[in-house]
C-alpha cells in the first residue's frame, strides 16, 4: 500500500508517498488558494490513502476526502523515522515553533506550541527580511558575516521592527542587525527547549532549518549539536504518511 502524507504549512506545502521507502516528495508555495494547489501536488500522484498534517489541514481535509492529524504527531514521526535515536524535536515554520519531547519508543511525551505569535518564526525572519531590503534566503548568511554586536531587545515583531529601523537610521551595519534579529529568534526558542527539556538526538525540523545562522545560533544557546535533516520542510509530511501507514 503506498500513503501519502500532505503538510499544508502557511507557506509551502509538501506531499511524500510512502511505501516502506520515500517513494516521492514534492513541493509547493502554499499561497492563497491552498486547496487548489493540494490537487497540484497530487496531480499524478500515485496513491492508496491520503492523510493531511499542517497549519491548513482542516482547510482542505474535506475537499481532499483525507483524515487529519495533528502537526506534532506528524512531525514527531518523521524524525524518529530519519533518526531512530532522536529525544527532542524543533520544528521551526513559518507561522508557528514546535518543540516535542519523546519517549524511548518515539511517543510525544510532551510538548510546547507557538501559534499565536510571530516571535521565534520564519514570519518574524520575513518582516525584517522585508524591512532590511534582503531576500529571507540571504538573511541567515548575512548575519553570519557580523564583525559588531548590537542588540535587539524585543521578541515582539512589531517592536522588534521598530527598533530595527531605529538601528538602520543610527546607521548601524546591516550584518550586525541581521545577527541581533537571529539571537532574539534563538533566545526565544532555546526558552521553549529549556521548558519541554532535552532528551537524546535534538533533531531540528522546519523550512527555518534551513538558515545556517540559526541552526548555529541554537546550538550555542543550547549547547548541543543539532541534527538538520536533509529536507527539513519535508519531515511533517513523511510523518503523515508513516502514520497512515501504520494505521
Amino acid at each position: 500500500m503506498i500513503t501519502a502524507g500532505l503538510d499544508v504549512g502557511s507557506r509551502t506545502t509538501k506531499i511524500v508517498t510512502f511505501n516502506g521507502e520515500i517513494l516521492h516528495a514534492a513541493l509547493v508555495p502554499t499561497g492563497v488558494k491552498p486547496l487548489e494547489r493540494c490537487f497540484e501536488l497530487l496531480r499524478d500522484v500515485r496513491f492508496d490513502k491520503l492523510t493531511v498534517t499542517g497549519y491548513g489541514r482542516h482547510l482542505v481535509a474535506e475537499g481532499l476526502q483525507a483524515a487529519v492529524i495533528s502537526e506534532i504527531s506528524a512531525v514527531a514521526a518523521g524524525a524518529v523515522y530519519l533518526y531512530p535515536d532522536c529525544g527532542t524535536v524543533i520544528d521551526i515554520g513559518g507561522q508557528d515553533s514546535k518543540v516535542i519531547q519523546l519517549s524511548d519508543k518515539g511517543n510525544v511525551q510532551k510538548f510546547e506550541m507557538n501559534d499565536r505569535c510571530a516571535a521565534g518564526t520564519g514570519k518574524f525572519l520575513e518582516v525584517m527580511a522585508n524591512t532590511l531590503e534582503v531576500p529571507v534566503s540571504e538573511l541567515g548568511g548575512l548575519a553570519l558575516s557580523a564583525t559588531k554586536v548590537v542588540r535587539i531587545n524585543s521578541l515582539c515583531t512589531v517592536f522588534a521592527e521598530s527598533e530595527v529601523v531605529s538601528l538602520i537610521a543610527r546607521g548601524e551595519d546591516v550584518n550586525a542587525i541581521a545577527m541581533a534579529l537571529h539571537r532574539a529568534v534563538a533566545t526565544r526558542v532555546a526558552g521553549m527547549v529549556r521548558r519541554v527539556g532535552i532528551r537524546g538526538r535534538v533533531v531540528f525540523a522546519g523550512g527555518v532549518a534551513q538558515n545556517p545562522c540559526l541552526v548555529k545560533l541554537l546550538g550555542e544557546e543550547l549547547d548541543i549539536a543539532l541534527t538538520v535533516p536533509e529536507q527539513p520542510q519535508l519531515v511533517g509530511a513523511l510523518g503523515a504518511a508513516l502514520i497512515t501507514k501504520r494505521n
